[in-house]
């Protein structure tokens, strides 16, 4: 909900202000179930547009590496916006040798990229980090048409 009180900074402060010099609770109270509502609207949003992120990734997987493609392994690269390849091992997809193979593999199909954190290579999903990353709220969150 901060998303949607930071947006509308000024107006909540308005209605903190009526309710401390007039009593005035209605105005704040409909704000934040406002609130409520556009966050609720822009986590479904969030959900679906990873959901698909995921579909359209199992597909380009399935696609550009169909020796090592598998629904769990699809899966496993949206846990988090990155994987270890101890992260493919302990999720019993493949082996230490094979994991290390398989993430190098979707890195070098442009699915994720590698980077190196001390001694620990690190396979970032970058499509779904932006989409983790992007906080805005649009009129449609927030039940604007």
């Amino acid at each position: 909900m901060s998303g949607h009180i930071i947006q509308n900074k000024r107006h909540y402060y308005d209605l903190l202000l009526d309710v401390t010099t007039k009593g005035d609770w209605q105005g704040l109270v409909l704000f934040i179930i406002e609130a409520v509502e556009t966050t609720a609207r822009w986590s479904t949003r969030k959900i679906m547009e990873i959901r698909q992120l995921l579909e359209d990734t199992a597909v380009r997987m399935r696609a550009d590496t169909p020796k090592i493609y598998s629904r769990d392994f699809a899966e496993l690269i949206f846990v988090n916006p990155y994987c270890r390849i101890a992260d493919v091992v302990e999720a019993g997809i493949a082996r230490r040798q094979t994991a290390s193979t398989y993430l190098k593999a979707l890195s070098e199909a442009g699915i994720l990229e590698e980077r190196i954190a001390g001694r620990e290579r690190l396979y970032i999903n970058p499509r779904l980090l932006s989409l983790l990353s992007d906080r805005r709220f649009t009129e449609a969150d927030a039940g604007m048409r």
